[in-house]
Parts: structure tokens; C-alpha cells; sequence
């Protein structure tokens, strides 16, 4: 049995860059429109390759940008939802709702929800025990315990349609 994770700091962030670029995940530039639930791939430094939950507030098409509100961050006074502008290819649908596996493998692509947004990662082990799942990030040699719950298997969008990473 694997040793359990000492608990990570509350502010922990897990910087982590997906192994499949985010232009290879929207490409061909998908449409979306004002009320569209959607995820944002972020290109900023240490979040990279993570997704966030947004809604399309307006596109700015001579920019072929958008201006999208966040459901999980807020702006820094706490006051609002955050909003800002994201180049279109930083815009995906999310992914369909697939049923949760009744377990996970070690190899299993997952993405973990942590610090507001969804992280791709490894599978790497399993706390009977606690009844979680340790997933490895490997550009940080980092190795978290998530319930369950904050897992989901990791798809790709390719070639017009999802497809559940191998």
C-alpha cells in the first residue's frame, strides 16, 4: 500500500503543461457564441495547459477573440466573477459528460480539479485506505491524492470530435 501524500498547502497551485499543445486540442477554431459554456486553455506562465470553466460573455471578431466570465475564479477584490479577453484558440467546449469509471488505472490520463481549474495528469497509485487516487504531474515531479470525485479521464478534441486520451 502507498504511503499517503502529506496534506498540500491550501494556496498549493500545480503548475503543469499538458503533453498535447493547446493549439493541437481546438484546432480547427470552433464558433461560439454569447451564452456558451466553455473551457479556457490557459497560456499564462504556470498555469499552462490548465482549463477553466468560463461562459462566453461577447466575440470580438476583428480580433477573433472573446470576452469570456469565469464560474470558478473571481477578480481580485472578490466582488465579481473574473472576466477578461482569451484569443480564440484558448477556447474549447468542454468536454461531454462521460460516466466516471468505477475505478482508475495507473496510466490513466485524468484531469484533477485543484486550485479552481482542471490539470492533466498520470494516474500513478491508489490509497485503498482513503479511497483516492495519486496523480503525477510530471513536468513538476509532482504527485497529489484527489478523491474520486475530482477526477475526470482526460479527453482530446481531435479531428472535429472528443476522444478519451490513451
Amino acid at each position: 500500500m502507498m504511503r499517503p501524500l502529506a496534506a498540500k498547502p491550501k494556496n498549493f497551485l500545480v503548475p503543469l503543461i499538458s503533453s498535447t499543445s493547446p493549439k493541437q486540442l481546438i484546432t480547427p477554431l470552433m464558433a461560439f457564441n454569447a451564452g456558451d459554456s466553455i473551457e479556457v486553455c490557459s497560456k499564462e506562465e504556470g498555469f499552462l495547459g490548465s482549463y477553466y470553466e468560463a461562459i462566453i460573455v461577447a466575440k470580438i471578431t476583428r480580433n477573433n477573440q472573446y470576452v469570456v466570465e469565469y464560474k470558478t475564479l473571481v477578480e481580485d477584490d472578490l466582488s465579481a466573477p473574473l472576466r477578461e479577453v482569451v484569443a480564440a484558440d484558448e477556447v474549447r467546449r468542454p468536454p461531454p459528460h462521460e460516466r466516471p469509471p468505477l475505478r482508475f488505472f495507473c496510466g490513466d490520463r485524468v484531469d484533477a480539479f485543484d486550485n479552481d481549474g482542471w490539470w492533466v495528469g498520470t494516474v500513478s497509485g491508489m490509497n485503498v485506505d482513503e479511497g483516492t487516487y495519486y496523480v503525477y504531474f510530471k513536468l513538476f515531479m509532482v504527485e497529489i491524492a484527489y478523491h474520486p470525485r475530482k477526477l475526470r479521464l482526460h479527453q482530446d478534441w481531435n479531428k472535429g470530435k472528443w476522444s478519451v486520451s490513451s
